[in-house]
C-alpha cells in the first residue's frame, strides 16, 4: 500500500510491520489529519509496528503539525518498536535524541547514503543500538 499526502509518502508492505514514512517541505496538521489513520490501522492490524522515517528536504513542522505529532507520540507511546530516522542535515540527527523522551521505540540516525542499512535494521529482528 502507498499513499501520497501534501508533503508525506506513505508506504506499508502488508506482509511486515514496517511503516515507510518520506517526508518533504514542511508538515502541517493537515498531513497528520491524513496520515495518522493510516498508520494507526497498521499498529491495529500488527500490534507494534517499526517506522522508517525518510527526510529529504525536509523543513520541520508548522505549529499545528507539531502539535499533532505530540498527541500522536503520547497516543502511541508503546505502538513503535523501532524507528529509523533518514536525513541529511545535522538538525535531523538531533531529531533522533529530541524524540527518545515521548517513545518506548529503538531510535537510531542515519545519513541518507545508509538508507538500505535504516530499513534492513528495521527488518532485523534484534535491536538495533541507538546513536
Amino acid at each position: 500500500m502507498a499513499i501520497k499526502f501534501h508533503e508525506v509518502a506513505l508506504e506499508a508492505d502488508s506482509s511486515t510491520n514496517v511503516v515507510r514514512v518520506h517526508v518533504t517541505g514542511k508538515l502541517t496538521k493537515e498531513d497528520y489529519e491524513l496520515f495518522v489513520p493510516q498508520v494507526e490501522r497498521r499498529i491495529k492490524q500488527h500490534g507494534k509496528i517499526r517506522i522508517l522515517f525518510e527526510m529529504e528536504d525536509f523543513h520541520g513542522w508548522t505549529a499545528g503539525a507539531l502539535w499533532e505529532d505530540i498527541k500522536f507520540d503520547l497516543k502511541h507511546f508503546k505502538d513503535i518498536e523501532k524507528i529509523a530516522m533518514v536525513g541529511e542535515k545535522a538538525w535531523e540527527r538531533g531529531m533522533a535524541v529530541f524524540c527518545r523522551p515521548f517513545t518506548t521505540a529503538k531510535i537510531r540516525y542515519f545519513d541518507r547514503s545508509e538508507a538500505d542499512e535504516a530499513l534492513k535494521r528495521l527488518l532485523n529482528d534484534g535491536t538495533a543500538s541507538s546513536q
